[in-house]
């Protein structure tokens, strides 16, 4: 942000070393923040990130091209070259290829090698049956916006399409996790909903403290709604909440005994907390993108955990959140070919 608001101050010094910290925040070569970053003057550069790729293999170009301009060509060179073939081809050469060239200039050190007094982490899926009415609502909101898309695409083509195209997904999404987030008429049950419900009770009740994370503030604020109407003890955490009572809800579930549930926006809660009082992560829904899931993980997944975390993602079968489960596996397999120790 100082770079960005001071940027004539900044581009007018040398610097000796400049270091980024989460750089992937610079995965956007096209933001304004990432070009004033790369006209920073420096003898040396250093990027510091968890997740070099979140997106897609471009996250890589964008921070590989402020370390060491020119090493992997242009953005369209390197599509042409790299990203398409990965990623649309599943071409392991090329893979291998880009590892290779980037492996001189990358330092990589895992969780496990760090900190090898953690204990393990298991994660599982949890699949959830819509209930009769939910399903019945998916596949009709699925029909009106397959064809409403395919006549946008037929008549405007796909570039003006692709607003549409995330705001169907956005709501088959929504309906997957609780039909009433779409329609506040809804007096129908959710088969998800049900499930976590259950899963966050039982847990709170065998004494444990649960994170529970969301992409969907509306969604937390339904689980907060039939959580305090069951007595469970809860925190809540979304990127409206002040940073003052931030702190405050950070510092009362980490000192507290007491078992609870303490609800969190991904978005406002996937970094820079630190929540090892807790042994169970609920990932409600999936992102597109399986480096934010970790990253909510490692709230309670760090050094200071003393116990066995047990992490639970919850999938409505038969909905667009299987498929992004399959993304995410592609995005993963990307990630593993490339940035290797």
């Amino acid at each position: 942000g100082l770079v960005r608001n001071d940027a004539h101050l900044f581009e007018a010094m040398e610097f000796e070393v400049v270091m980024l910290d989460e750089s992937q925040n610079i995965k956007n070569h096209t933001a304004k923040t990432t070009q004033y970053i790369n006209k920073l003057k420096s003898e040396c550069r250093i990027a510091l990130t968890g997740t070099p790729i979140e997106n897609s293999i471009r996250d890589l170009w964008s921070q590989m091209n402020f370390l060491n301009k020119g090493l992997l060509g242009s953005l369209k060179q390197f599509e042409e070259t790299y990203a398409k073939p990965i990623e649309k081809q599943a071409d392991k050469k090329k893979a291998e290829e880009l590892r290779k060239k980037i492996k001189p200039f990358l330092l990589r050190r895992t969780k496990a090698e760090v900190a090898k007094e953690l204990p393990p982490i298991t994660e599982k899926i949890v699949y959830c049956e819509m209930s009769p009415t939910q399903a019945e609502m998916y596949e009709e909101v699925k029909s009106q916006y397959r064809n409403n898309i395919l006549e946008n695409v037929e008549e405007e083509g796909l570039g003006k399409s692709k607003f549409s195209i995330l705001q169907g997904l956005s709501k088959l999404r929504q309906i997957a996790n609780h039909p009433k987030m779409v329609d506040a008429e809804y007096a129908e049950g959710s088969g998800k909903h049900a499930v976590v419900i259950e899963k966050i009770k039982t847990a709170v009740d065998d004494g444990h403290k649960v994170l529970v994370f969301s992409q969907f503030v509306s969604y937390l604020k339904m689980l907060q709604k039939d959580l305090e109407e069951a007595d469970i003890p809860l925190y809540i955490l979304t990127g409206s909440t002040t940073k003052e009572n931030r702190s405050k809800a950070v510092s009362s579930f980490q000192k507290s005994r007491k078992p609870s549930a303490f609800l969190i926006s991904l978005k406002a809660g996937g970094t820079g907390l630190n929540l090892t009082s807790a042994d169970y992560v609920f990932i409600v829904d999936p992102w597109w993108n399986p480096a934010a899931e970790a990253q909510a993980r490692d709230r309670t997944h760090r050094i200071g955990q003393m116990r066995n975390v047990m992490s639970y993602k919850f999938i409505s079968r038969d909905s667009i959140e299987e498929k992004i489960v399959v993304l995410q596996q592609k995005k993963q397999s990307y990630s593993n070919d490339i940035i290797v120790s």
